[in-house]
């Protein structure tokens, strides 16, 4: 029975490891993007990912997801390994109980001490059933002298011979019969047996094959799975791509309307005073702030040439009103 149900077990213990590989593949690729997001130097400088850390979060679900399958698809093939190794080690007890019984009953039946030819050197009632001393009259062993037999005297030849040759052909026909019902035994015993086998080697196929249904479905439902995960990462990359591209716009956008290139002058104006501006943010005097100060100086220039006259003019005129020549 052993041998007989060896091939099927190596058939149940062979178990594919696309699971392990599939958990490769996924580390990989968490990798990878673990990378892009350490070495971009956005991500790095603006703050933490949240999208990438949902994305992990996410992951590590799909992780004890396919951990806990596959888990429970090994637990079911112990199970069904555990249900075989118990049908087996069933037959191979009842098949020994089986054959210990008809052993045990051929013995009984056939092979009773009785039954052996030198039983009657061994017979412990030998004595018992030993002839009496005497049989009739005419037995040779009554003498005169009392000797119960003489040398040479066989009466009882002819009939010990007769019976000696009717009980071999007895004891043969005997030995024949056993013989017969023996194989016949046998045969009913070899046909019981590969019925047995025959019925375990069925439920064994069919435990197989329902095994092998399993981990097409189990296949079926990861690879539906992986593209489902697939076709939503090409997506997410695209509304990503997308994203940054209107935030890229939206910024150059900002940039360029805003008051750092556009050089607006009221940036500049502080708050406590309008005459005060703020160093960082100036860019420069403007044209009529530049034309307003040069006509101020071209008037104090103005003020600095006429000055000396206008008070010449005045001394000479109080001069000759006092009455001087």
């Amino acid at each position: 029975p052993e041998e007989d149900a060896s091939p099927a077990m190596r058939k149940v213990d062979h178990v594919p490891d696309l699971a392990e590989a599939a958990a490769v593949q996924r580390r990989r690729f968490r990798e990878l993007q673990r990378q892009s997001r350490i070495f971009d130097a956005h991500t790095r400088t603006v703050g933490v990912d949240l999208q990438g850390l949902d994305a992990q979060v996410n992951d590590k679900r799909i992780q004890e997801a396919t951990r806990r399958a596959w888990e429970e698809s090994i637990a079911a093939e112990m199970k069904q390994n555990d249900k075989i190794m118990c049908i087996l080690d069933q037959r191979q007890k009842k098949d020994s109980v089986n054959i210990e019984k008809a052993l045990n009953e051929f013995r009984q039946n056939y092979q009773q001490p009785e039954a052996r030819r030198e039983f009657d050197l061994s017979d412990p009632q030998s004595l018992k059933k030993d002839t009496p001393a005497r049989v009739a009259d005419s037995d040779p062993r009554c003498t005169v002298s009392g000797l119960q037999k003489f040398m040479g005297e066989d009466l009882n030849h002819e009939n010990r011979k007769k019976y000696q040759q009717e009980q071999t052909r007895e004891w043969l026909m005997e030995q024949q019969k056993d013989w017969t019902n023996a194989l016949a035994d046998r045969k009913f015993a070899d046909g019981l047996h590969d019925a047995h086998r025959l019925e375990l080697d069925q439920k064994a196929m069919d435990l197989q094959r329902r095994d092998e249904e399993t981990r097409r479905a189990i296949c079926v439902t990861t690879k539906e799975f992986n593209r489902m995960q697939a076709i939503e990462s090409g997506e997410k990359g695209k509304l990503e791509k997308q994203q940054e591209l209107e935030d890229n716009v939206a910024e150059i956008s900002n940039l360029l309307k805003g008051d750092l290139l556009s050089e607006n002058p009221q940036q500049a104006i502080s708050s406590f005073a309008p005459h005060r501006v703020i160093t960082d943010r100036w860019k420069g005097m403007s044209q009529d702030q530049l034309k307003e100060i040069r006509d101020i100086q071209l008037q104090q220039v103005l003020q600095k040439l006429v000055f000396p006259l206008i008070f010449l003019l005045q001394r000479k005129i109080h001069w000759v009103a006092s009455g001087h020549p």
